[in-house]
């Protein structure tokens, strides 16, 4: 059997002019933009950054280069390095250009279309370099390579010179890409650090030994700088995502191994915990499949098949027991699968899935034989593991038992809907909204106000549970959670089922102060433990009531924060010194106001609401410290209306920091909720309590 690294460089040692295959043109890219990169929105603008790195990523799996330098500069200025192989620079037999202009202006130009630049590669849609110069401003190439250091710049994708330039000497090898997004393309262009160490991050652990340096000098003063290398590969990825958690096989599963016949590299690591929720992550090329596919699927059937051997072999499993089932070896599941492919075909255009089909029996072979032996060598945290599973077990029974008093029998015998919930006449759920509304004062303004043709109302009574700490049977027999599983209509846990949702927008409204942001974390808990697909689909939204209601005599308006007050305000105050009518000279006012607060002052020492300059123009400032101040006809005007309304929609950019952040607040750890706290208590503002 060949080892990983002879794998890697057969027939990877010739990077020439013919390794680049081209396919298509340019031209489409600034003209659809979206077809390429997704949208110009921040995903957009930071999947050219992403493109940038993968690049780098695909020399490191080659083989080439170890160290990768990220540096966000002022004026929107992103340079990215490697010590790879460096692009290279000779003329291209079919361009008769030079082959690094061909690979930054030419659409599918590169060493990943069936040349011999690259075996194994990620690459987002395959498109590269190409369409990062496309949709910038000003790029520079700079090749180091030959003992030369090679330049090229190019505006908005044309490049300024007619072959690269020779700038220098160096005896070292690798590649530097710097540009400036096009403000033409993307409306806003702010560089997201925090997702940007998130993305490498996870880069690093999945290619093990490569160093990825991050730098943010945008601000004078405030520079930052991270580092991130992972020996341990996926072992240090598992130990990262269950930091704080409570750890069953103290020693993490862990397998590389490459399949002879396909060359694939099969990686995987597994680790349980006491949560009750499963987290698997699984990869195709370094690219994150959310959806899993084939390589999911071979490391399930071989996980649970050979549990369940190793049970009934040593006894743990008795005759009259049943087999442990997929579901009973999910809770508490932490697990990463890196599959590394040639030509891996992806299902969809943003690559969710991998469905090459002999994925599945590779990883499903790779899985029983390492995992049988682990079990083998390491009885204490087999025994930890099952134990674990069978504890899952008799709490699916129970669960199940429940949800058949609850969910399927209502199901099965015509299951009556909660009588507080004021539904909505429509049944198309595509136009159908649930509220899911805090207090019954706000409930009963909101039934009062909605669109009872698409719009319904829940209101909430009693005490959240918190799901990070109890089970599903208790879940489905709160009070509180109950007529929300009931209203959804599409089941929970096995019996999930989205074509059954009853609605595809589910607004959680709450009070702005700090007990309606308990709600809101406890109700976002709960569906993204129970109902994450609904939050991938993005059906969960948090209204947004307005904060301040202002009114100049017939004229009304809301606004949603401190700052939007203060410009509305002083927008106010401008047009009634610029109206003729109401124009009052300015330093008689003054005097007027000083006059009056000298005189209140006189009359009394007690405190006293004193008139302010606003409310001597005439300005009547309202602020709204919950939903049930506001009537039916406000609440639907603000919040509600379609038309007018401000939502926020929930989604999940990053599972593995949404789940953590969940776990830190919400979870048994005390102390990662002390170091939060303590860490975040100066940020606080305007706290209500």
């Amino acid at each position: 059997m060949a080892t990983e690294k002879e794998t890697k460089n057969k027939g990877n040692g010739e990077y020439t002019a013919k390794s680049i295959q081209v396919l298509e043109g340019l031209e489409p890219v600034r003209k659809r933009p979206g077809m390429y990169i997704g949208g110009t929105s921040t995903e957009g603008l930071h999947h050219l950054v992403w493109e940038v790195v993968n690049n780098c990523i695909d020399e490191a799996m080659a083989g080439y280069g170890k160290d990768i330098i990220i540096k966000l500069m002022p004026d929107n200025l992103v340079e990215i390095s490697d010590d790879g192989r460096g692009i290279p620079v000779e003329k291209h037999p079919q361009t008769k250009k030079s082959t690094l202009e061909t690979v930054l202006t030419v659409l599918h130009a590169g060493g990943k279309f069936g040349g011999n630049g690259y075996k194994i590669s990620g690459g987002l849609h395959g498109v590269g370099v190409s369409v990062v110069n496309a949709l910038s401003v000003w790029t520079k190439a700079e090749v180091r390579r030959d003992g030369k250091i090679y330049a090229m710049e190019f505006e908005r994708g044309v490049p300024k010179t007619k072959e690269p330039k020779v700038t220098g000497k160096s005896d070292k090898t690798g590649t530097t890409i710097s540009f400036q997004a096009d403000p033409q393309i993307f409306p806003e262009i702010k560089y997201s650090f925090e997702k940007i160490l998130g993305y490498v991050r996870q880069q690093a652990f999945l290619t093990k030994g490569i160093t990825i340096k991050v730098y943010d000098t945008r601000e004078a003063g405030k520079e930052r700088a991270y580092g991130f290398l992972f020996d341990g590969g996926l072992v240090s990825f598992i130990k990262f995502l269950n930091r704080g958690k409570e750890i069953k096989n103290e020693l993490p599963f862990y397998v590389e191994k490459t399949d002879d016949k396909t060359d694939t590299v099969v990686e995987l690591a597994m680790q349980y915990t006491d949560s009750y929720k499963e987290h698997v992550f699984s990869f195709a090329n370094n690219i994150f499949t959310p959806e899993g596919g084939m390589h999911e699927i071979g490391f399930r059937t071989a996980l649970t098949r050979v549990i369940n051997a190793y049970a009934r072999k040593n006894n743990i499993l008795r005759e009259k027991d049943e087999n442990l089932t997929a579901e009973d070896l999910q809770e508490g599941l932490t697990a990463v699968i890196s599959v590394k492919l040639r030509n891996p075909q992806f299902e969809g255009q943003t690559k969710a899935k991998l469905g090459n089909g002999e994925i599945r029996g590779i990883v499903s072979s790779v899985t029983a034989e390492a995992l049988a032996d682990y079990l083998e060598a390491h009885p204490n945290n087999a025994k930890a593991i099952i134990g674990k599973c069978m504890l899952t077990c008799k709490a699916r029974i129970a669960a199940r038992a429940a949800k058949d008093a609850v969910i399927r029998k209502g199901a099965l015998e015509g299951m009556t809907l909660p009588g507080k919930l004021a539904d909505c006449s429509s049944r198309n759920p595509a136009e159908s909204e649930l509220y899911i509304v805090e207090g019954d004062s706000a409930g009963g303004s909101a039934k009062q106000g909605r669109d009872r043709k698409f719009q319904a109302i829940l209101p909430l009574r009693g005490k959240l549970v918190n799901v990070e700490k109890t089970t599903l049977d208790k879940v489905v027999k709160s009070d509180t959670l109950k007529p929300i599983i009931i209203a959804l209509g599409a089941g929970i846990g096995e019996s999930f089922n989205i074509e059954k949702l009853r609605y595809h927008r589910i607004i959680i409204m709450a009070d702005a102060d700090v007990d309606g942001s308990h709600i809101r974390t406890l109700l976002l808990t709960f569906f993204y433990r129970y109902y994450e697909p609904l939050i991938r689909s993005g059906f969960i939204y948090i209204a947004q009531p307005p904060l301040y209601r202002i009114q100049k005599g017939k004229d009304v308006q809301y606004v949603y924060t401190e700052e939007e007050k203060n410009v509305a305000v002083e927008k106010i105050k401008a047009t009634v010194a610029k109206t003729k009518k109401t124009k009052v000279d300015e330093e008689a006012a003054r005097a007027a106001l000083v006059a009056v607060r000298d005189e209140m002052e006189m009359e009394t020492d007690e405190e006293e609401e004193r008139p302010t300059e606003e409310k001597m123009l005439g300005i009547n400032i309202q602020r709204y410290k919950g939903l049930g101040e506001m009537n039916p006809e406000q609440l639907w005007e603000t919040t509600m209306d379609p038309g007018n309304r401000l939502m926020l929609q929930v989604t999940i950019e990053d599972a593995e920091s949404a789940d953590k952040m969940f776990d830190v607040l919400m979870g048994s750890e005390v102390e990662p909720r002390r170091r939060f706290i303590q860490t975040h208590a100066k940020s606080v503002k305007n706290l209500d309590v």
